[in-house]
């Protein structure tokens, strides 16, 4: 470990994140001033930010020191840390991070091995005084914004409604499927653009959602709420009635928005390839459950295809491709969840008896006093 001698506050790494495409980074230069204030020391790896267009001098004129933020006492980071990532971490450091627990693949094994005390952003619990630390909210947002712009700049229509000497053309329809965060933010962003948006989801409590912000709601008559805001998984008999329901629907818009996702689970399947085939020509589905098999069934992660004359996109990682906004975002949240792990002096304790705390660290160092007691 790096000493901190100023103050009791803990020193904290931001590090430059390797993933491929990822821009973000897990502190801007604003929330390290910030923090920097109330005793906390900021080391940023040289470079982390250029990916969101922030040079190292910002971080110095912030308050920070450039050089090794691996052996930080807390390490931040926005996407999982690789093999050798891991391998830079002290036994005893606590890593803050998106580390996709419910993955099969997830790193959370490797961490706990290394003696790392790692805290999951994806685990923080919806309740209402965590919304300022909940990641997972403030990134769909950024997706669902970029989501409707990629279909705009994919479709061969117009979004609004246009009035010329030539004649009237008539507003594209946009279906978001999968109402949450990033599917609230694709209704209200397709809205602003001048089409006629309807969103459907298996909640239909979200239906005041959809029309709070200008947007139609499609009523199949399916309810299958869930715990902590999700959905739950579908019985086969409401399978199929969704996805008879769902296929006839589909055929009458010009863009379709999927964003429906199932924790722990494959994406569940909304938009078949009958339905897809069923679209208009020029239409286009973008598919944002990609990176867990989608909800389209010719979808292709990663890829923009084209079947039956209709346009597929799964984008991968959208909040990274938007990294000045998107890290701006997570830099609030990652710092509120800190300050929560800091005592009134200021020193690094968390209180595992906080709920947010509790239910987000996923991996934890026991004191060997505490062991012992057990």
């Amino acid at each position: 470990m790096v000493e901190n001698s100023r103050g009791a506050g803990p020193l904290v790494g931001v590090v430059r994140e390797s993933a491929e495409g990822e821009r973000r980074v897990a502190l801007v230069p604003k929330v390290v001033s910030s923090l920097v204030g109330k005793g906390v020391r900021v080391v940023v790896e040289a470079g982390a930010g250029l990916g969101a267009l922030i040079p190292d001098e910002l971080y110095v004129d912030a308050g920070a020191e450039i050089g090794d933020p691996w052996s930080a006492d807390v390490v931040v980071k926005v996407a999982p840390p690789s093999e050798s990532e891991v391998g830079k971490l002290a036994s005893g450091t606590t890593l803050i991070g998106f580390l996709a627990p419910r993955n099969a693949d997830t790193v959370i094994p490797a961490l706990a091995a290394a003696g790392v005390q790692a805290f999951a952003v994806e685990a923080i619990p919806r309740i209402s005084r965590a919304q300022v630390m909940d990641a997972l909210s403030s990134q769909a947002n950024v997706a669902g914004y970029k989501a409707v712009l990629l279909a705009a700049s994919e479709s061969t229509r117009f979004f609004p409604m246009l009035t010329t000497a030539a004649g009237t053309v008539k507003p594209a329809t946009v279906l978001v499927l999968g109402v949450g965060v990033a599917g609230l933010q694709a209704l209200a962003t397709a809205k602003r653009l001048g089409a006629r948006p309807t969103g459907y989801d298996v909640r239909p409590e979200v239906a005041d959602q959809v029309r709070s912000v200008g947007a139609q709601w499609l009523d199949l008559g399916i309810d299958a709420a869930g715990e902590g805001g999700y959905a739950r998984e579908l019985t086969e008999d409401e399978r199929a009635q969704q996805q008879a329901a769902l296929e006839k629907a589909i055929a009458t818009f010009d863009v379709v928005i999927t964003t429906a996702l199932v924790p722990g689970r494959p994406a569940p399947r909304l938009v078949t390839a009958a339905a897809a085939s069923a679209m208009k020509p020029g239409s286009v589905i973008v598919d944002l459950a990609g990176e867990t098999g989608g909800n389209c069934e010719l979808t292709e992660p990663g890829r923009t295809v084209v079947k039956n004359d209709v346009t597929i996109c799964s984008p991968l990682n959208l909040p990274a491709t938007m990294p000045e906004h998107a890290s701006e975002l997570y830099s609030k949240n990652v710092s509120a969840l800190l300050e929560l792990m800091l005592d009134e002096s200021g020193a690094f304790a968390p209180d595992f008896s906080d709920e947010v705390l509790e239910k987000s660290c996923v991996t934890r160092n026991v004191p060997t006093t505490e062991k012992a007691d057990a």
